[in-house]
């Protein structure tokens, strides 16, 4: 079986990132993308050097969170994602626009493995992949391809959307990849059923961010995301953990 010369690039392509975080989750409709989204601005209000990589190939919404519009990648060696809101960021809309591509098996490998040995990403602190929800092609294959990534789950309050949660959380743990942690989305009471039950995997509960009537209205427009209670929440969670040096540990001293 030959192998695929792309995939020895890869490794070169992500040696400058010092930290790669995967947001993931069970099933689709959870605010997975949200979260990658909120992250990766919030890492950035912090001066860190951030990139954004929507590994959503069914349905890629993070450019519709942003607003990011009528921005194209570069090629030079290579294709150099655009820097938008200060951060770098990459998605298959560049070349697939509002059309739907519904990749399986091969074709989403192929895909997969083509963007992450072309996309030349510069020396980052943190790269946040949004990636697509359950155990798909595409996480199968990132596991293989990316090896120093580490996984937040999101979940909503729902019990049996945490029960899709448990497989991913089988995998990964089959596999001995990290997982920083659970974060519950959308909640809206005061139960402590998803905290509990993340314990119960071994997962460390990161927090909880509310249901936000605001944040449909906002999406789009970036000023009005970041005062939603989501948005604070999300970065609250994250960057609070991070410099407690907790889950996100990074050296201070690499800030720009």
């Amino acid at each position: 079986m030959l192998t695929d010369p792309r995939v020895s690039i890869i490794d070169e392509r992500l040696k400058d990132i010092q930290s790669i975080i995967a947001i993931s989750s069970g099933k689709g409709g959870v605010g997975k993308s949200l979260v990658a989204s909120t992250l990766a601005l919030a890492l950035t209000k912090k001066r860190y050097k951030v990139g954004l990589f929507d590994l959503d190939f069914t349905s890629p919404s993070t450019h519709m969170i942003l607003g990011i519009k009528d921005v194209q990648p570069k090629e030079d060696k290579g294709i150099i994602p655009p820097n938008v809101h200060g951060l770098e960021y990459m998605s298959i809309v560049y070349y697939s626009g509002d059309f739907v591509t519904p990749l399986r098996g091969t074709d989403a490998s192929n895909v997969l493995v083509e963007l992450l040995s072309i996309t030349k990403w510069s020396k980052l602190d943190f790269l946040i992949l949004d990636m697509p929800p359950g155990i798909s092609d595409t996480t199968l294959d990132l596991l293989r391809l990316v090896k120093r990534v580490k996984f937040i789950i999101v979940t909503t309050s729902s019990v049996l959307a945490f029960e899709t949660v448990k497989k991913l959380a089988s995998l990964l743990k089959d596999l001995q990849k990290p997982v920083l942690g659970v974060i519950e989305n959308m909640k809206r009471d005061k139960s402590d059923t998803i905290e509990k039950e993340a314990g119960k995997l071994g997962f460390r509960y990161l927090g909880s961010i509310p249901y936000d009537e605001k944040l449909e209205e906002a999406i789009g427009y970036l000023s009005q995301i970041e005062k939603t209670d989501a948005a604070r929440s999300i970065a609250a969670i994250t960057l609070g953990v991070s410099f407690g040096k907790r889950v996100l540990i990074h050296a201070p001293d690499s800030r720009r």
